[in-house]
């Protein structure tokens, strides 16, 4: 039996820094990368996420090979049911007494790892993922002995520990840590949205599109809109694209709701920082340096930075401290069951017809609308947590459920009972129309509470407040909000809350 080892590289770790190729001997150590039906299908993924991800696999795989590496590449045609027995399969035409791996990104496959030394007869070594700018130990050392776990300072503790946008005394740049009131400003075409790039395909890429269109015919995505950077060259290119025409606007506007364009200014790399194609401080560093160059303001680079240097470090964080208990989560007892127009995007609310539709066809929304369009209505509808979080990791192009199960379960339906949100991320109709254009194309008016006409959002937050009134009270966000629920003439409350139950019932009735 060699003594070489055999490293498995998963779909998310497509990268050289990925440690367990890192590490690696192109002489004396093979390469493993298989597309398999129990990752492929654990979920119905968006088309999208699975043609990036294979082709971005194949084209790793000879990048690979380009380095001396002999690399074993299976393809998802040829019917292999699991990674345990794609390993199986290679060991017993290439005997190894070693299986190297960089950890995997969701417990799930975390737990099934577990027992593969017994059944491969192997031993498996483990690395940790050195991509991530916090180790679990990081965050288990911030986290310990605090009562809130709040975002706002892991970010600023990793900020120093970086030395990203500092002064030289190490206060923050512009003296302030946190710029998210400049970056809140509603969108009423203020700007034109540059158009996006089209992207070349390789022939890599269109053998992928054409086998995914025939294996997952049912699952949701526009193939024929594939648009998607499949190499760490391309989605380099995709950035620098974001800093030259994007970044200048992006804080400005990243929680506008744009009617026009469904990128708007973010700079769409979420899917190609959480397979390996980028590497999260050399964005943030690039940022940095962008304003300090004058081509952006701090608003915007310090918006960017927190979303990459704060939000993603901290979910991934919370994920692997409070899995996998975590995961079982309903502290609103949520049950309602997922409307079909959550797959179909069939519905008259312009804005969540708009935020599902693109989800959908693109496997692409923007955090706002994936929070207070698409999340609000689930949190305010009451649908059920496990059929919510499972949506959102097949519909999305950048879901792994380290990233989306904190973000859906934590921020967009409260269900960890608050230690991701100080409080719910509920909101009424006119919080959308104040962020955007959406309303003005809608049968249904935000200015209205009750009748025909009246915006489904405005009643089913009222009557969300009412439900969870105990609760809400207790929490010192709240107070004023209750406290005016309160102050209203019982009649009034009755009214709204009847009109609430009645428009649930229409909303979540099944299509005839």
């Amino acid at each position: 039996m060699s003594t070489s080892r055999l490293i498995l590289v998963l779909g998310d770790q497509l990268s050289f820094a990925n440690p367990a190729i890192a590490s690696a001997d192109p002489a004396e150590d093979q390469v493993l990368l298989a597309e398999v039906a129990e990752e492929a299908q654990y979920v119905p993924h968006n088309r999208h996420k699975i043609a990036l991800i294979f082709s971005a696999m194949r084209h790793f795989g000879n990048a690979l090979r380009e380095r001396g590496f002999q690399v074993h590449y299976i393809r998802f045609a040829e019917g292999v049911p699991s990674l345990q027995a794609a390993l199986a399969r290679v060991l017993e035409s290439h005997p190894c007494t070693v299986v190297r791996v960089c950890e995997p990104g969701e417990y799930r496959l975390r737990e099934a790892m577990a027992g593969w030394e017994q059944a491969l007869d192997v031993s498996l070594e483990m690395l940790e993922d050195t991509r991530f700018l916090a180790s679990h130990q990081t965050f288990r050392d911030w986290a310990a002995g605090r009562k809130q776990l709040r975002m706002e300072y892991f970010y600023r503790a990793m900020r120093q520990h970086y030395g990203v946008l500092l002064e030289p005394d190490g206060q923050p740049a512009g003296g302030r840590w946190n710029y998210d009131q400049e970056n809140r400003v509603g969108w009423r075409g203020q700007r034109d949205v540059p158009p996006r790039r089209a992207l070349k395909q390789s022939a890599v890429t269109r053998e992928v599109l054409a086998e995914v269109a025939k294996a997952f015919p049912d699952n949701p995505g526009d193939l024929a809109q594939f648009n998607y950077a499949c190499t760490a060259a391309e989605a380099r290119a995709e950035f620098d694209w974001f800093l030259e025409y994007a970044l200048a606007d992006f804080g400005r506007y990243q929680d506008g709701l744009v009617e026009e364009s469904p990128w708007v200014f973010h700079g769409k790399i979420s899917m190609y920082l959480n397979i390996g194609l980028l590497e999260p401080l050399e964005l943030c560093s690039d940022v940095e340096q962008a304003w300090r160059d004058e081509r952006c303001s701090l608003a915007a680079a310090e918006g960017f930075i927190r979303q990459i240097l704060g939000w993603r470090e901290y979910v991934r964080g919370v994920y692997w401290l409070l899995m996998p208990e975590y995961a079982e989560g309903n502290s609103l007892d949520a049950h309602n069951p997922l409307p079909g127009f959550f797959w179909t995007a069939q519905t008259d609310l312009r804005c969540l017809q708009r935020a599902l539709g693109q989800s959908l066809e693109l496997g692409y929304a923007h955090h706002i609308q994936r929070l207070m369009v698409i999340g609000n209505f689930a949190l305010l509808a009451g649908l059920d947590v496990k059929a919510v979080c499972e949506w959102y990791l097949a519909v999305y192009a950048d879901a792994f459920e380290w990233v989306e199960l904190p973000n859906t379960l934590g921020m967009a339906l409260h269900a960890d009972g608050g230690v991701m949100a100080s409080k719910p991320y509920a909101a009424s109709g006119k919080y959308i129309q104040r962020q955007g254009n959406h309303c003005k194309d809608c049968r249904y008016s935000p200015s209205r509470m009750t009748g025909e006409g009246a915006c489904p959002y405005n009643a089913l937050y009222w009557r969300f407040i009412d439900r969870h009134m105990d609760a809400l009270s207790q929490n010192p966000r709240m107070g004023l909000i209750t406290a005016n629920w309160r102050k209203r003439k019982a009649s009034e409350r009755e009214a709204i809350v009847a009109w609430g139950d009645q428009a649930l019932q229409q909303l979540l009735e099944p299509a005839t």
